[in-house]
Order: structure tokens, then sequence, then C-alpha cells
């Protein structure tokens, strides 16, 4: 389409999955952001079970939500009109423009392809005309020749919108050079002419040791080396997939060991992130009974899937270990799909996730749950509206979280751990959750909990009291936004920005 009254754009495209699209694009939002710019993240399609609610209600990919974050822009459904969203048996929920579509095989997806273009480009077009810049990340590879044909995430979006490319390839997994020629060569000529730049990542070690390396790729390519991105640990940011979640293992001496149940369909795990930063805090993720140990808390997550990772639960021994620490005094808290697990009933009438009828819960809770097909996706505040264990000395502090989750869940008991005061930006007065009558089994749909300071605190005062020992004044001091203007640093430090902005048709 003509470029006339739109916005630049720039693409990070990468020679395989995990190279750093996502990083690199959220970093180069907010450079784009510091230099004074309008600038907004763009992914036509996303698969991912991190996903995050809209002001508007809608649901999309953490990563854009992140990258809207560094761009200091509200996220919204244009930013990743696809998300796809893997369920049991090889098929994932389609969400197209923040609502669900319909669940789909790979491919039935593939031919859903065809008439999901117009949305893709629909969306891209919408956000050049309101912002001065818009990065697009790719999927995977754009050299994945057998899915060529069905593309609308890579080399055909930058077609589409004539998208300088940076392409970013991974070091540290070793046949860097290989990567980026090949991927160079299995592009169509069009294609090639769009790659303006590479971008090498993860690298450890001397970089004057690659020099060779740069020329002869420059060389045999054309294309320049825009910079070598250092290995970094000190930057904090969200994990956008869960291969990216440290194993279980092991629980250290001293502090407060939490220990999350890495279900096969987990869900929103950033989460925890918060834990992860506590001084105090070991945090793991265990996905068998032989690795649970006796932790201080059980975390069950949320899950795309209940019903099938209920039943993973069963199969593995964790419902056994859970259960049984649970009555022997482990505090336990469940997260929109692990607060439905902890109730007693599963009910799904009109089959939304499986075929069975109803399923039994882990029944540490009197409460049970009635799948429907309305989804409900929203960004709430809230209150603390109980003052018992986990949650004592936090009553009527005010929460930030948000709702994604298909169901619902009612309980036995009167009163509700929280009260939620508006959802999507409108006035309610809603109880969510159960907590148990010692305050040591709490569910609920909230997601984001972790992050409100109060919450957090509360919890890991209960375990540290429990336990008989000090919570350190210390706390988790990571304040996103400076995460982000770290990012932007590093990547000014060690690319070559004056080229990358000429690349994009920037004044340099």
């Amino acid at each position: 389409m003509s470029g006339e009254g739109l916005g630049k754009v720039v693409m990070v495209q990468g020679t395989s999955s995990h190279a750093g699209k996502s990083v690199l694009a959220a970093a180069l939002c907010r450079v784009f952001a510091q230099d004074g710019l309008r600038v907004a993240p763009f992914k036509a399609q996303n698969m991912s079970l991190n996903s995050f609610a809209t002001p508007d209600g809608g649901e999309i990919g953490r990563a854009q939500a992140m990258q809207a974050a560094a761009a200091r822009v509200a996220p919204s459904v244009d930013m990743n009109p696809v998300l796809l969203k893997p369920e049991a048996d090889h098929r994932s929920q389609v969400v197209v423009q923040g609502r669900p579509y319909g669940v789909a095989s790979v491919r039935e997806y593939q031919r859903m392809k065809g008439e999901l273009w117009s949305t893709v480009t629909g969306a891209l077009d919408r956000l050049r005309r309101e912002f001065d810049v818009v990065v697009i990340e790719g999927a995977g590879s754009p050299a994945e020749i057998n899915l060529k044909q069905h593309d609308i995430v890579n080399m055909r979006v930058a077609l589409h919108a004539g998208a300088p490319v940076l392409l970013i390839a991974d070091i540290d997994r070793g046949g860097v050079f290989a990567h980026l020629v090949g991927t160079m060569a299995l592009l169509d000529p069009e294609e090639q002419a769009l790659v303006k730049a590479f971008v090498i990542n993860k690298f450890r070690g001397d970089v004057s040791l690659l020099e060779p390396g740069l020329e002869m790729l420059r060389d045999r390519t054309g294309v320049p080396v825009a910079g070598v991105l250092p290995y970094f640990t000190d930057i904090h940011l969200p994990e956008e997939d869960s291969l990216g979640l440290p194993p279980g293992a092991a629980s250290r001496q001293g502090g407060l060991d939490i220990a999350i149940v890495r279900l096969p369909h987990i869900a929103n795990f950033d989460d925890f992130d918060p834990l992860r930063w506590e001084p105090d805090v070991h945090l793991r993720y265990v996905s068998g009974a032989e690795d649970l140990g006796r932790p201080d808390l059980i975390v069950i997550p949320g899950s795309k899937t209940t019903v099938a990772d209920l039943d993973w639960l069963r199969e593995t021994g964790l419902d056994v270990r859970i259960v049984g620490l649970h009555s022997d005094g482990v505090p336990v808290i469940g997260i929109c799909g692990g607060y439905q697990m902890l109730g007693t009933r599963v009910h799904d009438p009109d089959g939304v996730e499986s075929n069975r009828q109803e399923t039994a819960g882990l029944a540490l809770l009197p409460a049970s749950t009635v799948f429907s097909r309305e989804k409900a996706v929203h960004q709430v505040t809230a209150r603390v509206a109980s003052n018992s264990g986990m949650l004592r000395g936090c009553e009527g502090a005010r929460l930030s979280a948000y709702e994604i989750h298909m169901g619902v869940t009612t309980s036995d008991r009167p009163d509700a751990p929280f009260q939620i005061a508006s959802r999507s930006g409108r006035p309610a007065d809603d109880p969510d959750g159960a907590i148990d009558s010692e305050g040591k089994t709490l569910g609920t749909y909230l997601h984001g909990l972790f992050h409100n300071r109060a919450f957090r605190r509360s919890v890991l005062g209960f375990l540290a009291d429990s336990k008989g020992i000090p919570l350190s004044e210390a706390e988790a001091d990571i304040d996103p936004d400076h995460e982000y203007d770290k990012l932007a640093d590093f990547v000014r430090t060690h690319l070559d920005m004056a080229l990358i902005r000429g690349i994009v048709g920037l004044p340099r």
C-alpha cells in the first residue's frame, strides 16, 4: 500500500525462536520514545499462553503489552491482532482483535489465515496512521520454507509495509554465521532486499574475536552488522515463553521456599516475577511429585486447559502430594485455572474445554466452577476484603490486577478475600475468590496480585512468621519503567543507532 501519511516502520525478525526479537523490539520502542517519537509495537500473530488484558477488555500477547509499556503507550488489540493460545490435542484457541474467534487444529488454522490477512493489514495500517514509528516483530524464522505460503507474520508483513528488517541471531546456541547466511539464502530476492542489518545477540566474551567473522558475513551477504549485544542478567523483563522459566531445584537453606506448579498449559506465569526479585524468596517451578519437597508455599498458577492439567496433576502424583502437604499445614494459593482446580468440581456442560461434563477438583476450597463460552477479559481494580492468615494486616489495601478466564466459580464460604471495584474502567462491586477459615488456602481469578506490594509483603510476612524467621526489610525494588530505560541504554551502547535510524528513515 502507499506509505503516504503513514508512520515509519522497522521490523525485527529472527533466525530462530528465542533469538531475542521481543526484547530488541521492546528496546527500540523505548529508544524511540525517549527520542520524543510516538511509537507503537506490532506483532501480527503471536502464539503464547502469557496474555494480557487491554484497557477496553481485549486480549493480546504479554510481549506486546510489555513493548507497549516500553513505548509508554496503552496496549491495544491492534498491536497483536491474532493471538493463538495452545490447548490440548494439538489445537489452539484463536483470538482475533482481542476476542475469541474459534478453536482450530494446525491444518484448520492454515486455512483460516487467508481470511485473517485483512485483519492483520488493517491493524498495522491503523497504527501507522496514529504513530510516528511502528516497531514490528516477526515470529520464529522467515526461512521456514514449509510454512511460507501461509505466512501472515514475517516477510509478507514486511513486504506489505515496505518495512526494513533487522535480522537478529542468538550466538549463545552456536552456528550464528550459518544461521544468518542460511536465512538470507532461503529468502526470495525481494525479501533479501528488505534485510538492512544483522544483530548478533547473547554474546559472551571478547567482541574483537568476532570481527573477522563479521567482515566475512558482510562480504558474503552485503548486509552490515548493526552490533553485538552481550548476554545480560541484570535487566529484569517478563519471560514471554515458559521455556525461559527456571527449572525445579532443591530448596536452599534459609529464606522462604515457594514452589510454583509448572502445569503443561501454564499461563500468565509473569504473575510471579516479583517473587523472583525478593531477596528472601527461593522461587522454583516443579513438574513432578518428587521435586515438590516441603515448600513454605505452593502456588497452582493459571492454565489454558484446567481439566487437562487436573488430569496431569493426578498422572504425576502431584495431586496427592499437594493435598497431603496442605493437610500438614502448607499454605496453597490457586490463581485463575489454579483456583478452579482447588475447588470440589469443574462442570463443563457445553464442552468448552473437554467432552467431560464434570471433573473432580482437589477439594481444598468449598467452591465449584461452571465453564461457559463467554470469556471474561478485564483490567480491574480491587481491594483486599479479608484480614485472615495470608491477608492479615492488609485488609483494605487497593490492588491493580486483570482477569482472563472462561467460567464462573462460586464458593460456599460467605466471605471473599477480594472485592472488585472496577472492570475495564466501569464501576463494579463484586466479590472475587475464596479463602479458608485459617487464611492458608486462597483462590482468586486476579492475575498480577504479586505485583502489588501490600499483597506480596503480607503473604511473605505470614510465611516468615509461620517459619519463625525474620522477613528482610529489603524487598523487591524493581521498577519496570526503569528496566526499560536500562534496556534502551544497553542497546544504545552496543548497537549503531545512527545506522538503525537511517534504516528506519529517521534523521541521524
